[in-house]
Formats: structure tokens, C-alpha cells, sequence
């Protein structure tokens, strides 16, 4: 008797609990790659930052003072074009969760409506 009624009970937990791990789940993946995205910003920009003072330390005349003026374009092109692309990612990642956000709730809905 008592072990049907846990057996009962275990299965209607198991059940009930299953949307909120299905959130947790897919909540630590959109996490996980947030966290990557943000590393990898982090590594290009500061790789970015390092070449541009060892450039400025390298300074010395008015030459090589026109020379590391005259690289700051390609740099503010290619910093700009990094900064659109992990935009662009970041925009992808929070439209996959939103999408498999929907997807999740569309789901409990339909599960809950047929109760």
C-alpha cells in the first residue's frame, strides 16, 4: 500500500519537475555560450589592446610616429568589425533562447491543457 502511494508520488514529482528542468537545462546552455562569447571577447580585445601599446611604445621619431598613426585605421576597422560580429552572436544566442524558450512554454501549455 505505502509503496504504491510513493511510487505514485515519485512519478507525480518526476513529472511536475520536468519543465523546470528542461528551463535549467537549457538556461545553463544559453549561460555556457554567453560565457564563451564573452571570453573570446575578452582575449580579442585585450590581445588588441597589448599589440597597439607595444606598437606606441615603439615610438621613437616623427617616422614611426606617421607609421603607427597611419595603422590606427586598419585597426578602428578591424576593432569595429569584431565589435558587429560579436554583436551579431550575441543577437543569434539571445534568439535561440527565445525561441527555445517558446518552444518550452508552448509545450507545458499544450501538456497543461490536456490535463
Amino acid at each position: 500500500m505505502y509503496t504504491d502511494f510513493l511510487k505514485t508520488f515519485s512519478e507525480q514529482t518526476e513529472k511536475n519537475m520536468e519543465p523546470y528542468l528542461k528551463f535549467n537545462k537549457l538556461l545553463t546552455k544559453n549561460v555556457e555560450m554567453l560565457t564563451e562569447l564573452q571570453l573570446g571577447a575578452i582575449r580579442t580585445y585585450s590581445d588588441m589592446g597589448l599589440t597597439q601599446m607595444r606598437a606606441a611604445s615603439k615610438i621613437k621619431d616623427v617616422t614611426s610616429l606617421t607609421e603607427f598613426n597611419s595603422q590606427q585605421l586598419s585597426l578602428l576597422t578591424k576593432f569595429s568589425q569584431q565589435v558587429m560580429d560579436d554583436t551579431a552572436k550575441l543577437q543569434s544566442i539571445a534568439k535561440e533562447f527565445k525561441n527555445d524558450v517558446d518552444s518550452l512554454a508552448s509545450e507545458n501549455l499544450k501538456s497543461a491543457s490536456s490535463i
